[in-house]
């Protein structure tokens, strides 16, 4: 039985474009992701000068320099979803021509960066922000995004042993490819109703999902590491506890009620020993970057006071694989 400890760990989806190109068009959130391109360094800078362990679950193809580099790095087996529009991979055709849009698409220097910088993890985003609840992909297709994911990190050195499923798509029946493929940990979603099937999103989830942000709606966010399953050939699934929400640049309450909310649930965790796990996107940053740094510096302030006052401990999702099963 290990010993329960209180824990702080973050874990960002980094993927630029890559992650809302179904979404939203670029032309509209140009200046956001240069905004994002310009305030990781400044993340990164905090977390280091404060110790603090971070995940990256980074997409795969941001890891390459410019299209052609990303043509070679494809793998030959694609995702065959039902809707094409969710597919990556269509992407090149449509803004491949324009070089002067890469740096929306790939950032190696910037990779390289966050696997330099002390205390983070670079873990995976699958290669192709990977959809793996959706119909017509098949666990095939997954297994190949994964091994070209570990082909094209390998070449900066990193290998990746953490996984975030995009839009939280969690797929049970997946897990055993992803330690066939070199993952210890997997980031699962809270128990909540509002977090169960999230490719469905209907508008009641939405709403719940959103309000607990603020409002106590859910089940208690943090739990015992003792809690956690260990599961043979299956990686570890490490809960979320909390969405860390963008600021919001014109309710200033909603802004206080999140972070508020977050400071609170941090000092429950610290006094029950339990871990408090917080993810976000980079890219929720790019609106409001001054102001999503001022936040993100009370939070790791506070961090650091439950540290001193109740031993609380920063680990990285590869960190917590290590002391729960004792490697």
């Amino acid at each position: 039985m290990i010993k329960d400890i209180p824990v702080f760990t973050i874990s960002l989806d980094f993927e630029l474009y890559w992650g809302i190109f179904d979404k939203v068009p670029l032309a509209d959130r140009k200046q956001y992701f240069a905004n994002t391109l310009r305030v990781i360094p400044e993340m990164l800078s905090l977390f280091e000068s404060q110790q603090i362990q971070v995940t990256w679950a980074t997409v795969g193809m941001l890891f390459a320099k410019d299209w052609s580099d990303w043509t070679n790095a494809v793998p030959a087996l694609r995702p065959s979803y039902h809707d094409n529009q969710l597919s990556a991979y269509r992407l090149k055709e449509e803004f491949g021509r324009d070089g002067s849009l890469k740096d929306f698409f790939f950032a190696p220097e910037l990779v390289q960066q966050i696997h330099q910088t002390p205390y983070q993890e670079m873990a995976t985003h699958t290669f192709a922000h990977y959809y793996c609840q959706e119909a017509g992909q098949t666990v095939e297709q997954f297994r190949e995004d994964l091994r070209a994911a570990q082909s094209i990190a390998k070449r900066q050195g990193a290998k990746l042993e953490s996984l975030v499923f995009p839009r939280n798509q969690f797929n049970k029946q997946y897990l055993r490819v992803c330690r066939e493929e070199g993952i210890n940990a997997v980031r699962s979603n809270p128990s909540d109703w509002f977090w169960k099937q999230t490719v469905e999103d209907k508008l009641s989830k939405r709403i719940f999902r959103t309000g607990d942000a603020y409002l106590p709606l859910g089940k208690r966010t943090s739990y015992p590491l003792s809690s956690l399953k260990i599961e043979d050939a299956l990686p570890l699934s490490i809960p979320a506890s909390r969405f860390l929400r963008p600021v919001d640049g014109k309710r200033d309450i909603l802004n206080k009620l999140r972070l508020n909310r977050i400071l609170s649930e941090m000092t429950v965790s610290a006094k029950r020993k339990e871990c408090y796990h917080l993810w976000w996107h980079p890219h929720n940053f790019g609106s409001h970057p001054v102001r999503s740094m001022a936040d993100l510096k009370i939070i790791i302030d506070h961090y650091k006071k439950l540290e001193q006052q109740y031993g609380m401990q920063s680990m990285s999702m590869r960190s917590i694989y290590e002391y729960v099963t004792g490697r």
